[in-house]
């Protein structure tokens, strides 16, 4: 018990630190992905605090089974470092006795993942998409430039000559309204002011001597002037304003394995009853080509029976095209079945990889003997690429039926778990080092020989 609980405290600090670092290396990248898509829209800090927090999930979700295999792999290196596994084994402790306490520990982690992963990402993933597609609706604040028409509200151009930017107010002002496709209003004022109502569904001009110029593009001969000492114009601001929607569909990414399941099985017997509709029809109408061929050459028919031939080859084509149809639906079907089983084997791939990496980690930390976060982090993205490579390409073949989603999503994993026993094996049986020796041999020679002559030196 004493020899578990410190090699889980071996543990913590460097998951901790790994969970920390790859979490702010994600969300710079997140960041710097989405800054042309957040800046000068004018959002609440709220908005965008809701953005990073809903992204942070998914984040996560990648981010701990890495940093289980460098906390691993750190862990274990620092033991190794300092001879500490090499006393452990002289006192009897066997490789397999140390991997215990961080394989059930990895075991945990990935049950508490999987628990993240379907109840608490599905709903993050469809508030950020909608967050998003909120934030992509919204234009820049509305900005007026004196001497310039604004065309930025529909169906508005706005002139104005000086603006106050402390007041919102405006002398000189021209506005064209188009609004109504067959009339162009000119309106002219000396002064006014701009605001938004309190909704932001509005842009409020409030005009002061002014006067309105209406005139009719279908009757020529219509004209009309309007003097006013005020004059209110609401303009529709709808595009300015943050407005959150609802109701929108939701993806696969955005659903727990349960509803993911009954999904897939309402999808099956849909297509059990299109397999059993198309085997009918295929047994009712197996001479379908033959028969349509036959009765294709009906110019040189009887006239008697031409008629009769002509509603023959209809039949024929119409039954032709409705088992096609529902041929069509049955693939469409089994697409649709591997694209939700993907997902749903993928919720249990990602925190399994939790328990693959301790198996990965734990020999490769005693054969390296380094316990840096630098060696380890190395490690631990060479492992995770090809982790990542393997998911991504599998999850791509497995939706256009290429293989099996289970073979798809879990073939990394099984790569994996049998390279960690055998590497585990090996390093129980005996004391193994991997040495970084060999790139010398990458090395050229001149370089080799320049080196010696300036050791020598030195020496001398």
């Amino acid at each position: 018990m004493i020899l578990d609980k410190y090699i889980l405290r071996n543990h913590i600090a460097p998951f901790s630190f790994s969970v920390l670092t790859l979490m702010c290396i994600f969300l710079l990248q997140f960041l710097m992905k989405f800054a042309d898509r957040l800046v000068g829209k004018g959002l609440d800090t709220l908005v965008i605090v809701k953005l990073v927090v809903y992204n942070l999930s998914w984040m996560l979700v990648l981010v701990i089974p890495m940093s289980v295999l460098v906390a691993t792999l750190m862990a274990f290196g620092n033991l190794s470092q300092n001879n500490e596994v090499t006393i452990m084994k002289s006192s009897g402790v066997s490789l397999y006795r140390m991997m215990l306490a961080p394989f059930i520990a990895g075991i945990v982690i990935a049950y508490l993942l999987f628990l993240f992963d379907d109840q608490i990402l599905p709903d993050a993933n469809h508030q950020a998409k909608l967050l998003m597609y909120d934030i992509s609706r919204k234009k820049p604040t509305l900005s007026l430039e004196p001497g310039f028409f604004s065309k930025e509200v529909p169906n508005y151009a706005i002139l104005t000559r000086n603006i106050n930017e402390k007041t919102n107010e405006l002398t000189n002002i021209v506005i064209y309204d188009y609004t109504i496709p067959s009339r162009i209003n000119v309106i002219t004022a000396k002064k006014g002011k701009i605001y938004f109502s309190a909704d932001q569904t509005k842009l409020i001009m409030d005009l002061t001597d002014g006067e309105i110029h209406e005139t009719d593009l279908q009757k020529t001969g219509m004209y009309r002037k309007i003097v006013f000492k005020k004059h209110r114009i609401a303009m529709n601001a709808r595009q300015f304003s943050f407005q959150q929607s609802t109701g929108v569909l939701r993806g696969e990414r955005e659903m727990g394995v349960d509803t993911m399941r009954s999904i897939v099985d309402s999808l099956q017997i849909e297509k059990a009853r299109y397999l059993t509709y198309l085997k009918k029809e295929a047994d009712k109408y197996f001479f379908l080509d033959s028969a349509v061929n036959a009765f294709t050459p009906v110019v040189n028919a009887p006239k008697s029976k031409k008629l009769l031939y002509i509603r023959t080859i209809e039949k024929l084509k119409s039954v032709k095209n409705l088992i096609l149809s529902n041929f069509s639906r049955v693939e469409w079907g089994e697409r649709e079945i591997e694209k939700y089983e993907v997902e749903i084997y993928k919720k249990y791939a990602l925190p399994a990889a939790c328990i693959v990496f301790i198996l990965i980690g734990v020999p490769l930390g005693v054969m390296v003997k380094k316990g840096g976060f630098g060696m380890a982090a190395s490690i631990s993205l060479f492992f995770f690429l090809l982790y990542w490579a393997f998911l991504i390409g599998g999850e791509k073949l497995s939706e256009r039926g290429f293989f099996s989603p289970l073979i798809g999503m879990w073939a990394a994993n099984f790569l994996l778990t049998v390279l960690g026993i055998i590497l585990t094996v090996k390093t129980n049986q005996e004391t193994v080092t991997i040495h970084f020796t060999f790139f010398k041999k990458l090395v050229p020679k001149k370089f080799k020989y320049q080196n010696d002559d300036v050791n020598n030196e030195n020496i001398g």
